[in-house]
């Protein structure tokens, strides 16, 4: 990681380390030491992934622990990296989608930033949550640049035939896991019930879209909205946290995204479980850094403001203000603009 990135790194921890009204002194900015010059691409291999994450498990003398939770069809691990022995537990989830990328590389960076690193910042931190994080979880789409994992006999509503399921249409808590036909969600699942998380956030990516007010969103956001799920106070305060710290630190312009009430999605099936949930919406704007930091900047904050307490200190009711996506920008528009 060059030295730019290295100062951004820091500018973002001691933001919210100062932003945040933290009950305990040793919240105090870190200084992270440099990290390896490449860590990770923007898009990353399954390999790559495997890689940096190691190395990370190297680097940080074991506070990250890197594991699986499953295998794909095609024999490729489901990765899962932790950092942090807290008694409350945080999951993330990025890349279900196997052609949007961007979580990915945003969740190797948190890992290192939280993990490597020694502060007593950092213990603090890491002394108050746990954060399992699902690190490329559809790694057969990945492979192939496609949304859908591989599964040649994927037939249903949610299937593309010969191709393969939407990994993100099979975390319904209402079927039988052992009727659960995707291999990534079952995994998914599984590490939900092992671990009970108290904040779930899945990030994903969308196309480009603009605002009345001529502004192009950069991200969009949503809480459960099955009537299955219980009352969404905590997911808004989650949704409400997240777009006021992006925008604060990454200059993100977020807005409100408009998902279905389909208990199977990832979004709301952990909502009915009992998390607060949140989808993350990466829009594909040329600027894939700023969308990497947006990504980033949502993992530290929503660790640190469940770590110290903000994060249910959150107007729910401010949720209900976030504005609509807005309309679609055609490819030709967005190459032009």
């Amino acid at each position: 990681m060059g030295s730019a990135r290295v100062k951004s790194i820091l500018m973002v921890l001691a933001t919210l380390a100062a932003a945040l009204v933290a009950p305990e002194p040793a919240v105090a900015a870190p200084i992270p030491n440099d990290a390896p010059a490449a860590l990770i691409p923007a898009d990353p291999t399954p390999e790559q992934v495997g890689r940096a994450l190691a190395r990370i498990a190297r680097d940080s003398h074991g506070r990250v622990r890197t594991g699986t939770v499953g295998r794909t069809n095609e024999g490729r691990p489901i990765r899962l990296a932790t950092v942090g022995h807290g008694p409350t537990r945080l999951l993330y989830v990025t890349q279900q989608h196997g052609d949007e990328p961007l979580g990915t590389p945003a969740a190797v960076r948190a890992l290192w930033t939280l993990g490597v690193p020694d502060t007593p910042w950092h213990r603090w931190l890491r002394g108050r949550v746990t954060i399992d994080v699902v690190v490329q979880a559809n790694p057969d789409g990945a492979a192939r640049d496609q949304r859908y994992n591989h599964d040649p006999s994927a037939t249903g509503e949610y299937a593309e035939p010969g191709v393969g399921y939407d990994i993100n249409r099979y975390h319904n808590p209402l079927t039988p896991i052992a009727d659960n036909p995707v291999p990534e969600s079952v995994a998914i699942l599984r590490l939900w019930r092992a671990t009970r998380p108290s904040v779930v956030v899945d990030y994903h990516m969308q196309g480009r879209y603009v605002q009345p007010d001529g502004r192009e969103t950069t991200a969009s956001v949503l809480w459960p909205t099955s009537p299955l799920a219980p009352e969404s106070t905590r997911s808004k305060q989650l949704v409400v946290h997240n777009v006021e710290r992006t925008t604060a630190i990454a200059g993100a312009n977020v807005t409100r995204y408009p998902g279905g009430d389909y208990e199977g999605i990832a979004r709301n099936a952990y909502g009915i479980l009992g998390s607060a949930s949140m989808l993350l919406e990466l829009s594909s704007i040329p600027d894939v850094e700023f969308q990497i930091r947006t990504a980033f900047v949502s993992m530290l904050a929503t660790a640190q403001g469940a770590a110290d307490g903000s994060l249910w200190r959150t107007d729910a009711a401010r949720a209900d203000s976030i504005p609509a996506r807005g309309p679609f920008i055609p490819p030709a528009e967005a190459d032009a603009a």
